[in-house]
């Protein structure tokens, strides 16, 4: 029997012994579970926390669900029978919005654990286990946060979320591509990749993200913790840049807009929009405080940035440079955009955290894929930071100049655990003038295939300020932060094809408060 199906039974059960009154809202007539995605919670601050579902019957047909709008009953409370309810309410699951629910539910105790679920007719939802932020003054003694990225179904199961879920984090923070725009419809994870059936339309999109929340390991680390989210390029197309996809389609931004309504309407985010309805500007960057403990500088770095520097005549996306390029000395081109770029620049100015985590999606970290011996050498993939340099150089010197304490930066994108130090000048030591600025974790992927492990010792060789890369392990990080120090944990899986996987501790990190630099335990 299916996870979520087992959960619906349960809690069936329980309503039949009287804990949850039966409702006055019907669910859809002659259908089945209609909580097939299950439910999430997210963006927590002090006294609130989004909750999310989507009715949906079957995964793989929108069409069987009635497009008409429903009334679900929604609850939170202490405990995990639903015996002392704190908040209760009802929302409107509208066709507009794939009947998707965002409640953000205010009111709530600071660093605070509860339970919430959802009900449509007599149908019930799985019981999801969340937390708000601790109080703005305080300083909590430790957080515990998971971190992934880059889960293409094609490539394998979500064994790493089932370790997510066990590891019973405090925060999962995911920095992008939830989902890749191409692969067939199904439920089962293949055996291999066929590249077919690219989403281009909202209702595609809409039907990918069905596809990935089927999954009963990813809904399981949905239901154990809150997250926080980002994107990256493959919620939309490979390699995108701002309006500008690689066919260099005319109507790209059309197509934007749509993948980006459907990330929204499954992700447990707050909406902010330029104008009513304009999703194709929908604001994804976003701050968080853990008390004093820690502070998020949740980025968007493909919305807003230039086009790729250099590229190839006749279309978009990425390519490899070498400094020969003259659009990667160039100052006006960003990242992150001026209104972004400004509005971190605040945020560390601002911070009073012990750590300030900068969770974004591409290594901030210079990463030449030839050795350089002297000025002008090296090559550099260009959809990265390294086809921005200009820009982080502004970044570093805000972050320099605002005086936030023990930055580190979270990364993902390229399906490989690295552990770098941050410096002005990548290409000399780190000394007195040239100080480490910045720690960087970058995971791994979930699923998502990457180099071989021998080319990544290459790319150590040619980058000495990277102390750690590893390739050939999917997985994920779990951080430990505490006043005194950040403890990072590389895990990888033993297989990532098998559901049932695995797991082992690659390598283990700890930055010191007041010492940038990670050092390997």
């Amino acid at each position: 029997m299916d996870a979520p199906r087992r959960l619906f039974l349960q809690h069936a059960a329980l309503a039949a012994g009287g804990i949850i009154l039966p409702g006055a809202h019907a669910r859809p007539a002659g259908t089945s579970y209609p909580f097939s995605l299950g439910v999430a919670s997210g963006s927590p601050l002090p006294d609130s926390v989004v909750l999310w579902t989507r009715i949906l019957n079957d995964p793989l047909n929108a069409a069987a669900t009635p497009a008409v709008a429903f009334s679900v009953r929604w609850e939170v409370a202490h405990d995990q029978a639903f015996t002392r309810i704190v908040a209760k309410g009802t929302a409107s699951a509208l066709p507009a919005l794939a009947h998707s629910v965002h409640v953000d539910v205010r009111g709530l105790e600071p660093a605070r654990w509860y339970w919430y679920r959802f009900m449509l007719g007599d149908a019930v939802s799985p019981a999801g286990r969340t937390r708000t932020a601790p109080a703005a003054q305080s300083m909590p003694g430790a957080l515990k946060l998971a971190v992934a990225s880059c889960q293409h179904w094609e490539f394998g199961s979500y064994a790493a979320h089932r370790h997510i879920a066990a590891a019973a984090p405090d925060l999962v923070a995911f920095l992008g591509d939830y989902i890749y725009e191409w692969g067939p419809y199904q439920l089962a994870h293949p055996a291999s990749a066929v590249r077919t059936a690219e989403s281009f339309s909202l209702a595609e999109y809409r039907a990918r993200y069905a596809q990935y929340k089927s999954d009963a390991d990813l809904q399981a680390a949905h239901l154990a913790a809150p997250w926080i989210v980002t994107w990256d390029d493959h919620e939309v197309g490979n390699d995108y840049a701002a309006d500008r996809d690689e066919r260099l389609d005319a109507g790209f931004a059309l197509r934007r807009a749509a993948a980006y309504q459907a990330f929204y309407e499954h992700m447990p985010l707050r909406l902010v929009l330029a104008r009513p309805g304009d999703y194709g500007g929908m604001r994804m960057y976003q701050r968080y405080d853990w008390g004093r403990l820690a502070r998020f500088h949740v980025l968007d770095d493909r919305q807003y940035r230039a086009t790729h520097a250099c590229g190839p005549a006749g279309r978009g996306g990425s390519s490899s440079v070498t400094r020969a390029c003259a659009a990667l000395r160039d100052p006006a081109r960003t990242m992150l955009g001026r209104e972004q770029e400004a509005w971190l620049a605040e945020g560390f100015q601002t911070s009073k955290a012990r750590w300030n985590l900068i969770a974004q999606q591409t290594p901030m970290a210079q990463s030449s894929q030839l050795p350089i011996a002297r000025p002008g050498d090296g090559r550099f993939w260009n959809d990265g930071w390294d086809g921005y340099p200009v820009a982080r150089q502004r970044l570093f010197e805000a972050l320099g100049k605002s005086g936030a304490a023990n930055p580190l930066v979270l990364a993902g994108d390229v399906h490989t655990f690295y552990a770098s130090d941050l410096q002005k000048d990548f290409n000399r030591p780190a000394s007195k003038g040239n100080p480490v600025i910045a720690t960087e974790f970058c995971g791994t992927s979930v699923t998502s295939s990457s180099r071989p492990q021998a080319r990544t010792l290459q790319y150590l060789e040619m980058n000495r300020h990277t102390k750690y890369g590893r390739s050939d392990k999917r997985g994920f990080m779990l951080m430990d932060v505490t006043p005194e120090k950040t403890t990072t944990v590389f895990v990888g899986l033993d297989d990532v094809r098998n559901a049932q996987s695995g797991k082992a501790t690659l390598a283990t990190f700890e930055v010191a408060n007041g010492k940038a630099g990670a050092r390997q335990v």
